[in-house]
């Protein structure tokens, strides 16, 4: 059985077409209704945490939640609403393979957002 491949992150600001340094991001455990956080990490200049959020070996497949920090990143956005209009953005997955890797990136902008399962 190959090594688990853990999972990362990362947050892109396409509106103003760069990585979005400083986001906060929270990764949980969903167990039913409850929720059991388990690591948190701030973004850096490249917009990925300095570490995976699981290293390689420890992810387990479930239901996981990464909640990112956003308002305090777009307070600064010369276009923002005050308050910005996108606050917390949580993204809920399953991992079914825990031997493959994770990857799930933030992509947004003052107004929207998106997601994708990556590489």
């Amino acid at each position: 059985m190959a090594a688990h491949a853990g999972l990362s992150t990362h947050v892109l600001d396409t509106a103003r077409g760069r990585p979005a340094q400083g986001i906060r991001v929270e990764l949980s455990r969903v167990e039913g209704e409850e929720r059991k956080k388990l690591t948190e990490a701030v973004t850096n200049a490249d917009g990925r945490t300095d570490a995976p959020l699981i290293e390689r070996g420890s992810l387990q497949g479930g239901t996981y939640e990464l909640t990112f920090h956003v308002a305090a990143y777009f307070s600064d956005f010369d276009a923002a609403a005050d308050p910005p209009f996108l606050d917390v953005v949580t993204l809920r997955f399953t991992v079914v393979n825990p031997d493959a890797h994770y990857h799930v990136p933030l992509v947004m902008t003052p107004w929207s957002y998106s997601t994708y399962r990556g590489s």
